[in-house]
């Protein structure tokens, strides 16, 4: 399939368009003193007063141009009381946080002169929903809630100041920088683990004997171990020969997650998006590993690659996430070379996790090369849905089974390379359903 035919079948399943590409700010406002609605008012009310007296002749019509008139000079600034040198100085506590939390921010204005009252414009960044805005004299404090993942521009702060009467305004813009917002993990404890470990301590049962906490059989004595480890039945039944428990070496595994970023796909039934869903899996796969102390790495194909190289601990896990937060800007067609990777990415024998909706033949190449390196490969699939047809009409019904049909030929044709196909189906214990069934047999690689 060429990259053209790709993208009308990626259009059919409802691609949705690449988000996270900052949006055109709004104009920024004039910094310079300028007339309030109320000055405006008045003074067109003074005009037109004394524009009719001059007109019809007729005196008694410059009384009522007289009382705005003199509104306007009775709120004019004093000496001194006038707006001059008006800053913002934006203050974010943090920069960091998950899908649903709030996010809080704080503008401090300073300036000279007397200020009647503040009026902020706020125009948050994609990805977030403003719930509340508070003014506290000089201080505008504001209220965010982080909808969806990403790398986002927070808010964009427009503030006028007012004078005591009214009259007169200046307007400073105050930018919030930016905000990183992490997908809410998948909850997940399973951790399959291929058949050959690193030789490294962890906590996963190998099949090499070792200093472990799992017997796996007996052996002779040797003079100068230890007592305690002496297997009492099998020296009684062996006429006194002693002999100890023997147990398995205890090694962490090396875990790669590849994201595929192809395209971002929408289901047509729940409106999902499939990128959404494909990163809070990897999160929640890359947090069960770290929790066994496995080293974890992560892998995006797409309009660009992004790759970060293994690593453990629970403060990882925000590296790692970090290294995919752009993947919505780089949506496109190109396919890149997985193999110009450098082999940090991919370790050998690392355990790799291909979350992909198996929507883009160039993610079907990718599968290929990973599986001829040799590494253990399973495949994470997202649900996207059916395309749209409509039931009505026999030849759309038609297509509509040649796809299903296509889309189960292929998850065959994974399996008889030895990549196990499980399928995501999204709920809090998704990803242990997924993983229960590998758990029955290590994982096990093509053999070179």
């Amino acid at each position: 399939m060429t990259a053209r035919q790709s993208a009308e079948v990626l259009r059919a399943l409802g691609t949705s368009s690449p988000e996270g590409v900052p949006e055109e700010a709004p104009t920024a406002p004039d910094p310079s003193v300028r007339p309030t609605e109320r000055a405006l008012r008045l003074g067109t009310l003074a005009v037109l007063g004394a524009a009719l007296a001059l007109l019809t002749g007729q005196a008694w019509l410059l009384a009522p141009a007289a009382v705005p008139l003199v509104l306007l000079v009775l709120s004019l600034p004093r000496r001194g009381e006038g707006l001059r040198r008006l800053r913002g100085e934006a203050e974010v506590p943090s920069r960091r946080v998950f899908e649903g939390e709030p996010v809080t921010a704080r503008v401090d204005l300073s300036f000279a002169g007397v200020s009647g009252w503040i009026d902020p414009g706020v125009t948050p960044g994609q990805g977030l929903e403003l719930t509340d805005v508070r003014v506290h004299g000089a201080v505008v404090e504001l209220e965010l809630t982080a909808r969806r993942w990403g790398r986002w521009t927070l808010a964009t702060v427009d503030v006028d100041a007012h004078d005591r009467g009214g009259l007169t305004r200046r307007a400073v813009r105050v930018d919030l920088g930016q905000v990183e917002v992490f997908p809410q993990a998948g909850s997940g404890t399973l951790t399959p683990i291929p058949v050959r470990l690193p030789d490294r301590i962890g906590e996963h049962t190998s099949r090499q004997s070792g200093e472990g906490l799992e017997v796996v059989g007996v052996r002779p004595y040797v003079h100068g171990e230890r007592q305690r480890r002496i297997h009492w039945p099998a020296t009684t039944r062996r006429g006194g020969a002693i002999q100890l428990n023997q147990f398995a070496a205890e090694r962490a595994a090396d875990v790669v997650v590849v994201l595929d970023a192809f395209a971002d796909l929408r289901d047509p039934a729940t409106g999902a998006s499939s990128l959404d869903d494909s990163l809070r899996v990897a999160a929640g796969i890359v947090r069960a590993y770290l929790r066994s102390h496995d080293r974890v790495g992560v892998v995006s194909v797409g309009g660009k690659v992004y790759w970060l190289q293994p690593g453990t601990g629970e403060e990882y896990f925000y590296r790692l996430v970090q290294t995919v937060l752009d993947v919505r800007r780089d949506l496109n067609f190109n396919t890149p070379d997985l193999n110009r990777l450098p082999p940090p990415a991919l370790p050998h024998g690392a355990l790799v996790y291909a979350v992909t909706p198996l929507a883009d033949s160039r993610m079907m190449d990718v599968l290929g090369g990973l599986a001829e390196r040799g590494n253990p490969v399973v495949v994470v699939e997202i649900p996207i849905g059916d395309p749209r047809v409509s039931h009505e009409e026999p030849t759309e019904r038609l297509a509509l089974r040649l796809w299903r049909l296509e889309r189960g030929a292929l998850r065959w044709s994974l399996v008889e390379k030895g990549i196990p196909v499980t399928p995501w189906e999204g709920g809090d214990s998704a990803l242990d359903l997924a993983f229960g069934p590998l758990m029955r047999t290590r994982l096990q690689g093509r053999l070179r």
